[in-house]
């Protein structure tokens, strides 16, 4: 079988190398892919937008299965795209159609949907440039702190939380009127803040059956201790020490099955992942969003405790035959830190070299933001690489990636050396 990924970071090449175990596997090619799918599989430099370079690949190379990595694609159509190409339609792309994938295009499209099928989340009201004052009131009508989040794709920056009430009311006005995230924050949706611990659980579904992949936690800010700005993600721990069994049934029952099933009553057709950001407030389990592909660290660890050939089970997805499909995951946790160049989440230079990573040891490198140039690997991306590690907790994973993380070198290296502190 011939597999295509679109993609080109960490998400990608976890992937990458967990379809290469397979014996089904013919050949694998990446989109455009990165210096660490390059190892594994055939990279194309091809955009994950540029859908005619899409085709021509997928023709050119007799791909059988696509499997979307980034949101981006599948908020543009990726998937209605094959389905309404003669040569296409008949070549199954894992991930849903625009309709489906709306879930992450917009934030007030989810909101109305968990309303809809009583899935437990946080009160919101959303706005335009034109309901600005009504905004404002609404603001004025909560409690400290302030949710702001951009309607649309913002490479996961555009939601801002704010302790001060005016300084809230500013942020409204610049997201709103002087585009501050551009066509993403045209609609604003403000919600009441909730107090918890998050975790993330990742659902695989081919739009009947579905199957609960392993739960998993990451640290989204640059800063120890959670402080500072907001990220892609700086590190992920999987499964998560505190979804014990009691809360598992909570999210399944209230969360999980309803949204599988409310996809099915809002006649929205859906094959792929569903990715439900949670957080725990005392006992009970809130969505805080959906996206609508596996995140990114967490994929670094929660796709290497998946013991099964992933190519059967997308193969099962596209089939409709997921429910036959016995999921084995690994017992033991993987935890994962994340490699970031200087600067980021802001400004950063690209195209540092970096050394050491070959003599990792008991440790899986999973490139992010590399690419090859004159034979070495630079960096060229905010993330550029994730350290993921097995052990019996999560303490001992994380000693392992910090261990091996000492072999790698490249200018103003950063990373978190605190992942897991809250557990």
């Amino acid at each position: 079988m011939n597999i295509l990924i679109l993609g080109a970071g960490g998400r990608e090449h976890t992937l990458a190398w967990k379809l290469s175990q397979s014996s089904k596997l013919k050949n694998l090619y990446v989109a455009p892919g990165n210096a660490g799918t390059y190892k594994i599989a055939t990279n194309i430099p091809v955009g994950v937008n540029d859908f005619e370079g899409i085709k021509k690949a997928v023709l050119d190379n007799n791909v059988n299965i696509v499997i979307v990595g980034p949101e981006d694609p599948l908020v543009n159509g990726v998937h209605d795209f094959f389905l309404n190409d003669s040569e296409l339609k008949h070549i199954p792309v894992i991930g849903p159609q625009k309709a489906g994938a709306e879930l992450e295009g917009s934030k007030e499209f989810a909101k109305k949907f968990m309303i809809r099928h009583n899935i437990p989340t946080a009160a919101y009201e959303s706005f335009t440039s034109e309901t600005l004052q009504q905004g404002f009131d609404f603001l004025e009508t909560l409690q400290p702190p302030y949710v702001l989040k951009a309607d649309g794709l913002a490479a996961g920056k555009g939601v801002v939380i704010l302790e001060n009430i005016e300084e809230a009311k500013e942020e409204l006005k610049t997201m709103l009127v002087d585009a501050k995230f551009g066509e993403a924050s045209a609609t604003v949706v403000i919600e009441e803040f909730l107090a918890g611990i998050e975790l993330s659980v990742f659902v695989l579904t081919d739009g009947s059956g579905y199957k609960v992949l392993p739960t998993a936690k990451d640290y989204k800010r640059i800063g120890e201790g959670d402080a500072g700005l907001n990220t892609g993600g700086m590190g992920a721990i999987s499964p998560v020490p505190f979804a014990d069994e009691v809360l598992m049934d909570k999210i399944h029952q209230r969360i999980v099955k309803p949204t599988v099933e409310g996809l099915k009553k809002d006649n929205l057709p859906y094959k792929g992942f569903i990715f439900i950001g949670l957080i725990k407030v005392g006992d009970e389990p809130k969505v805080i969003e959906y996206n609508v592909r596996l995140g990114d660290p967490e994929t670094e660890v929660v796709i290497p405790r998946i013991k099964n050939d992933l190519v059967e089970v997308f193969e099962a997805v596209a089939n409709g035959t997921l429910d036959d499909i016995n999921l084995e995951l690994d017992p033991r946790t993987a935890s994962t830190v994340m490699l970031v160049s200087g600067g980021y989440p802001e400004a950063y230079d690209k195209g540092k070299e970096i050394t050491g990573f070959d003599s990792v040891e008991d440790s899986l490198v999973f490139h992010a933001g590399t690419q090859l140039k004159d034979g070495k690997v630079v960096t060229s991306g905010g993330r550029v690489m994730a350290i993921t590690s097995y052990g019996d907790n999560f303490k001992e994973a994380l000693a392992t990636s910090y261990k091996n993380i000492e072999k790698i070198k490249f200018d103003k290296m950063n990373y978190r050396k605190d992942i897991g502190f809250d557990l």
